[in-house]
Formats: C-alpha cells, sequence, structure tokens
C-alpha cells in the first residue's frame, strides 16, 4: 500500500479549494510550507494570515516568503491561533475562504513547545466563526508524542460534535505501523 503523506494531502485540498484573490489563515506557521503555498496559491490579490507563537518559526516563515517573492501578501502575527479572530482584521471575518492547522511542535524546534489543546479548540471555534460560506478548515493532528493524544481526541471529538447539517467532515488515518498514526480532518460546508 502506497503511503498516505497527510501534509501533501493537505497542500493538495486547499490549492483544489482555494482560488487566486482568496483570503486565508495559516494557523500554525511551523517553517512555512504551508503558509508559502497558500501565499503562492492566493496569489497577488489575496491575503494570508499566519500565526506562530514562537519568534523561530516567524523568522524561518519570513525568510521562506521573502526567498520566493510572496511576503508581502502575507501577515505574519506573533501570537496564539487561540486569538486569531481578535487578530485578524473586522473586515476579514465571515470572509475567510480557509484555515489550515498543522499541530504538534515546531520541526526542528524545542519538542516541549506545543500546541496546547485548549488553546487549539478555541482556535478551531474561531475559525468557524471566521469562515466564509463556502469555507474550510484543514487540520494535521499528531498524537504520540508529549500532549498531542489529547489533543489529537479532543480535535476528533469536537469535529464529530460539529453539526452535521451545517458541516461536513472528513477524515483521513492512514495505515502505518506507527501507531498512533497522525490524522487530517477536512471540515467543509
Amino acid at each position: 500500500m502506497a503511503r498516505i503523506n497527510l501534509v501533501e494531502l493537505a497542500q493538495q485540498r486547499a490549492r483544489q479549494h482555494l482560488k487566486p484573490g482568496a483570503t486565508v489563515v495559516d494557523a500554525t506557521l511551523g517553517n512555512g510550507y504551508d503558509t508559502l503555498m497558500l501565499a503562492e496559491v492566493v496569489g497577488e490579490q489575496g491575503r494570508v494570515y499566519g500565526f506562530d507563537i514562537q519568534q523561530q518559526a516567524l523568522t524561518a516563515t519570513r525568510a521562506r516568503l521573502r526567498e520566493a517573492g510572496v511576503l508581502q501578501r502575507v501577515e505574519l502575527i506573533e501570537g496564539s491561533h487561540a486569538d486569531m479572530a481578535a487578530l485578524i482584521p473586522e473586515k476579514c471575518h465571515s470572509r475567510i475562504d480557509l484555515v489550515m492547522f498543522n499541530l504538534g511542535y515546531l520541526p526542528g524546534g524545542d519538542r516541549g513547545i506545543i500546541t496546547e489543546s485548549k488553546a487549539t479548540i478555541g482556535a478551531l471555534n474561531s475559525a468557524l466563526s471566521l469562515l466564509s460560506s463556502q469555507g474550510a478548515i484543514s487540520i494535521i493532528a499528531y498524537p504520540g508524542h508529549a500532549g498531542g493524544d489529547s489533543e489529537c481526541e479532543l480535535v476528533s471529538r469536537w469535529c464529530d460534535g460539529l453539526d452535521g447539517e451545517m458541516y461536513r467532515v472528513e477524515r483521513v488515518v492512514p495505515e502505518t505501523v506507527k501507531r498512533p498514526p497522525p490524522q487530517w480532518f477536512w471540515i467543509g460546508n
């Protein structure tokens, strides 16, 4: 069986979902790979709001965006994704086309600094309130590290609790030798 790369799957789905001029959120910058992809897809008329609590993530992302010539399309915000509704301009509320989450810790960074379950659930609720009528949320959750199991379980329960009349939830859990495997969730209208 072919190995499923959830990051590639999430990015492919984002590319299919978005159009040039879209307004999007990268809720967890990491090293900026999702941010770069989003900035390229939304084009010159689009806007990306990117969040991370770690200066290392902001620095890596800024360098990646500058090198690609798309930094002007992105507003990098040092802050928690839980505060996105307060930090994104009100004119963008109910106009966000996609919010991407890649949970866990910063690859190559301090593994003790992780996304916290309570903040993540708050961020997911904020993301719902920011979405346009055709907006979507992409979440990759990683069990198997300190705090990851409980966060993944809470994200799964949060998705299960969404109103099925309003939101369609897709879930991919790859078959893998790694246990427990990461999970990808796509929430759309």
